[in-house]
């Protein structure tokens, strides 16, 4: 049975600890989810840092990806659109959430857990966002010294971690004791410090230079800019205990942004767990018809805080236990019972199981067809015809001035979720087949499937989708003219089709061929976006790894086209559904007979993780259609080095979403063209290969693929 239509729409903002587990609540127990409710997350990053391990990370006791919730894959199990954005503002009569570069999200209830920043960084590196302050934290090295400004528990424990990777700290206080919650809880970790030969500088002046602040945590500005209601001094937006905030029923705030207000309390990862269940279940009580009473929360008085010393010590990591006003330790026991709280905290998420790969079909470019059945369609449309020679895109006039105007179709079932994201991506895709042909973009019409929903849903959706189609056209001057719209039925979801036309000079016009003797190929990107999406829906892809290839895909590569024309190219495709193997095979029939490929294996480059996840036995659904082409290596291709990663079979088969232009050129001027194309940001650019004649094919002894 399908799922009832969507009718409302709940946004996230932020991917705080009482977000993720009110996610993790919704995917164990799926009737808690607010009912036919379009459910979205949106977060700059696609992992979310979990505080409690960050010093054990810092200090080289835990990589850092031990302490990163991947919020992807916990969108995706839950069933909750993951939006990859800057939040720069609410509109609160609209109800729209502002993003950066992009349109605003339109919500029926919005729940902010947005985090902190650090209050007071003046010159130093703020401990929050953590995130920033975690890359900069791994470029630490032995030897060096670190002045920190703070007195408080993230200071201490930092200055610890720092001392246990050899990095010499010094604490800057404004007055004259730590602020650790009691005068107990101050001598000890004082003790702690003196244990460390950390040095302490009391009344330091504000204008003493320091490194790294930890002085303290305000909310996001922004709340307060939108008229929101916030705590003066830490700008956290006040709510009832029910977390609803006060005077704006429709939204809600938990976590370090959102301050009860008949109950404050401080900061703390303790409080933003303990309030995820209230919250999740307010949020879908605010949604059922008729509305349900929200729950009350009353947070515990006191929190547990456990400071670990980062492990310097000759006899292994301690730690302290502070609660209320008594302070115990240090000692091992109680770093091994942080350790036994941390552990199950990320365990929480490390052992959600996910669909089982094999169930689920690709998307993106993987939904195609495989080349057998169009192949033979075509055929039998046409039998008495010859079949017509593959082209990226088909010419369809000429115009005055004597160019040509090209068009090429494109599209799929949706690669991500997001629509904007897809949008943006499905466009950059179906503009690369003009690229490849040397044509610059000129306009585009869509055809865009939106879900059975509400109308306002369905709004939202085409607005988005075609804010990201514009993302890509309006900097190359580029007009949306037109399209047409459907609506999915049976439970069919977002998909998007694009024509789109160009226009290119006769003389600068390439084809897929042919391919001469004496030519390199150079591939402009890398592959493996195939196996990492596949992969990512069996939770296998780590998400340093999602974020590295749609970092790439999101590049435009009309910057590329002036480049290859300048360096001589002859011919260039782009690599797609079919994989490299496939699409290198449509540059070898549109050859002369008995011309050959030399492709060098250790040239070939792959989006991180790629090859790993191949040799793991991931693969795109469409890859056993893409297989065919291996018969190449057998004859007119040669694979130098074959013998090296056990995936690359897999990698040259693997299907493409915005894959790289394939691009043959000179070779004389192919050392200075992948020069260019480096300089312009295309690093990842390679010569991966040259083409032979039918004698050096001959001649040479290539290692059996």
């Amino acid at each position: 049975m399908n799922a009832a239509p969507e009718r409302q729409q709940l946004v996230l903002a932020g991917g705080g600890h009482s977000h993720v587990l009110v996610l993790r609540r919704w995917l164990m127990r799926p009737r808690s989810k607010p009912p036919r409710t379009r459910l979205s997350l949106v977060s700059r990053h696609g992992t979310a840092l979990y505080s409690g391990l960050l010093p054990a990370v810092v200090a080289g006791l835990e990589p850092p990806e031990a302490a990163a919730i991947d919020l992807r894959r916990l969108c995706t199990l839950a069933g909750v659109v993951f939006v990859q954005a800057e939040i720069t503002g609410v509109d609160l009569a609209a109800r729209e959430l502002q993003l950066e570069g992009r349109p605003p999200l339109r919500f029926d209830r919005l729940s902010l857990d947005l985090g902190a920043v650090t209050a007071t960084p003046g010159e130093a590196m703020a401990v929050k966002p953590l995130e920033p302050f975690l890359a900069w934290a791994e470029r630490r090295n032995t030897g060096e010294s670190l002045v920190i400004r703070g007195g408080g528990a993230a200071a201490v424990e930092l200055a610890l971690a720092f001392r246990a990777r050899g990095v010499a700290c010094r604490l800057l206080l404004r007055g004259d004791a730590l602020h650790l919650g009691s005068a107990a809880a101050n001598r000890a970790g004082e003790r702690l410090l003196a244990l460390a030969a950390i040095p302490i500088q009391r009344r330091a002046a504000p204008e003493t230079p320091a490194d790294l602040a930890c002085t303290g945590s305000r909310a996001p500005a922004w709340l307060a800019s939108a008229g929101l209601p916030v705590e003066p001094e830490s700008g956290r937006v006040l709510t009832h205990s029910s977390l609803q905030v006060v005077g704006h029923p429709a939204l809600f705030a938990a976590g370090d942004c959102g301050l009860i207000a008949a109950d404050p309390r401080p900061p703390s990862g303790v409080w933003a767990v303990r309030a995820a269940p209230v919250l999740a279940d307010n949020l879908r009580r605010s949604f059922l018809e008729p509305p349900r009473p929200l729950r009350s929360w009353r947070p515990q008085v006191r929190a547990l805080q456990l400071l670990g010393d980062g492990g310097w010590h000759p006899d292994g990591p301690r730690a302290l236990a502070l609660f209320g006003g008594v302070a115990v330790g240090p000692s091992g026991w109680i770093w091994h019972w942080k350790q036994r709280i941390d552990g199950a905290f990320m365990a929480r998420f490390a052992a959600l199981q996910p669909m089982a790969a094999a169930a689920m079909a690709c998307r993106g470019c993987a939904a195609k067809l495989g080349a057998a059945p169009l192949t033979a369609a075509l055929a039998r449309l046409d039998p008495e015809g010859k079949p017509p020679r593959a082209e990226d895109a088909a010419e369809v006039a000429t115009c005055a001035d004597g160019g040509l105007l090209l068009q090429s179709v494109d599209g799929f079932p949706a690669l991500v979720d997001d629509p904007w994201l897809n949008g943006r991506l499905t466009t950059l895709h179906a503009c690369s087949d003009l690229w490849a042909s040397g044509a610059a973009v000129e306009s585009v019409q869509a055809l865009v499937t939106v879900p059975e929903a509400a109308a306002a849903v369905q709004e939202e959706l085409l607005l988005q989708t075609l804010a990201g189609v514009r993302s890509v056209l309006d900097p190359l001057g580029a007009a949306l003219i037109g399209g047409h719209t459907l609506e999915g039925r049976d439970g069919a979801g977002l998909a998007l089709a694009l024509t789109v036309n160009g226009r290119v000079a006769p003389a600068a016009h390439w084809r897929k061929g042919p391919l001469r003797p004496g030519e390199a190929l150079l591939l402009s990107r890398p592959l493996g976006s195939g196996v990492l999406f596949a992969a990512a829906m069996a939770g296998a892809a780590a998400p340093a790894w999602m974020e590295a290839a749609l970092v790439a895909m999101q590049r435009s590569q009309a910057p590329l086209v002036p480049l290859l024309a300048a360096h001589g190219c002859t011919a260039c495709t782009d690599v797609t559904g079919f994989g490299l193997l496939g699409h290198l095979g449509e540059m070898l029939d549109a050859s002369e007979a008995g011309v050959a490929v030399e492709l060098d294996a250790a040239a070939i480059p792959a989006y991180p993780g790629a090859l790993e996840l191949l040799e793991q036995g991931f693969a795109s659904s469409l890859a056993p259609a893409n297989a065919a082409p291996l018969a190449l290596l057998e004859g007119p291709v040669q694979l130098l080095g074959a013998g090296g990663p056990a995936g690359l079979t897999g990698l040259l088969i693997d299907p493409q979403t915005c894959g790289p232009l394939l691009a043959a050129l000179p070779a004389q001027r192919a050392p200075a063209a992948l020069a260019a194309l480096h300089r312009a940001g295309f690093a990842e650019a390679r010569l991966i290969g040259r083409v032979l004649s039918g004698r050096e094919a001959a001649a040479a002894s290539p290692v059996p693929g």
